[in-house]
């Protein structure tokens, strides 16, 4: 499809605003690339043959705007297509598709995400492409899925951390249920971060309440959480995350216990030796903390100067809140 020299620089800056994650940017230039859906979609099509990876991500992104089983139906096809180049970059964009399909409504994306799961069990493919799939695979959450995630489970026979168990655990589990297994001192402690990892994806409004319990599960973990680089540090800092991404729907949520709980256990963790762990600890005071948590953040500012600005602006944050209600 012959382009416009005015759509090929508004192609150029989709493509730019994708890779700098500036996806409200992206979002506004889309109506740019033609006059009325069609054309947009053709637009995008056409970037989809192009060989420049960034190119093809960006047009998945803009026909995940556009939405629809058309689009579906477009991206599946792609999405083979993506899988057959067995390259680094074919990789990217088929996890650009696996993402993009796990926000689009239709029913039909399910099918297509098992068939994806199916496709890379059977070629003992990467655990983070599983994983991404199994992100998407939750925001699509339906009892149908059980018995396909049960099967790949058995066929992958990991003993380490992933995503696909940690989604069969919440499809089975009822709230209920989850906040009691969390609380079990014998459920193993990876197991609690693998729900996390899931849960980055979306947390849904039933779920909320699980959020005090993870949280006083992090606190049976601190003393080995500050000392060491471990599966403690690792399970704080992925509650850290989840809350982080889903700052503004959580953090006000949560009951008053929890919200002091947790600025607790952040301040107990922002001296951990695993600096991940310690720099979100930092960056969850930002939003829950106090004036008075500003000297715990600049008495444990990262050597580097990166980490050290970064711990600062905390700091000034926090102190700025000086008399606030």
């Amino acid at each position: 499809m012959a382009v416009t020299s005015d759509v090929e620089q508004v192609q150029e800056a989709l493509v730019d605003a994708i890779k700098w994650g500036e996806v409200d940017r992206a979002r506004a230039l889309l109506s740019q690339l033609g006059a009325g859906p069609r054309k947009i979609r053709a637009v995008l099509e056409s970037m989809l043959e192009v060989p420049d990876v960034l190119v093809r991500q960006a047009a998945v992104f803009g026909l995940g705007e556009l939405g629809g089983a058309a689009i579906v139906k477009r991206l599946e096809q792609q999405l083979t297509l993506e899988e057959a180049r067995g390259d680094y970059d074919g990789d990217s964009v088929a996890d650009a598709i696996t993402r993009t399909l796990g926000h689009l409504e239709e029913a039909s994306t399910r099918a297509t995400l098992v068939r994806r799961l199916e496709r890379l069990i059977a070629q003992k493919a990467d655990l983070s492409d599983v994983n991404a799939v199994a992100q998407a695979l939750w925001r699509k959450r339906h009892p149908e899925l059980l018995p396909a995630v049960r099967k790949a489970l058995e066929q992958l026979a990991l003993t380490f951390l992933n995503s696909l168990h940690g989604l069969l655990l919440l499809l089975e589990k009822s709230p209920e249920e989850l906040r009691s297994w969390l609380l079990a001192p014998s459920t193993p402690v990876e197991h609690k971060t693998e729900v996390l990892t899931v849960l980055d994806a979306e947390v849904p409004d039933s779920l909320i309440c699980t959020f005090p319990s993870f949280i006083s599960t992090a606190h049976t973990l601190v003393e080995a959480a500050v000392r060491q680089k471990n599966e403690a540090a690792y399970y704080c800092e992925r509650l850290f995350v989840t809350l982080l991404l889903h700052r503004e729907h959580l953090l006000p949520a949560l009951p008053e216990e929890a919200r002091s709980e947790l600025r607790t256990l952040a301040r107990s963790l922002v001296p951990a030796v695993s600096p991940n762990c310690s720099f979100r600890a930092a960056i969850l005071l930002q939003y829950i903390g106090r004036p008075e948590d500003a000297a715990i953040i600049e008495s444990h500012r990262p050597e580097d100067s990166v980490g050290a600005e970064a711990f600062d602006a905390i700091a000034r944050a926090l102190r700025s809140r000086q008399g606030q209600p």
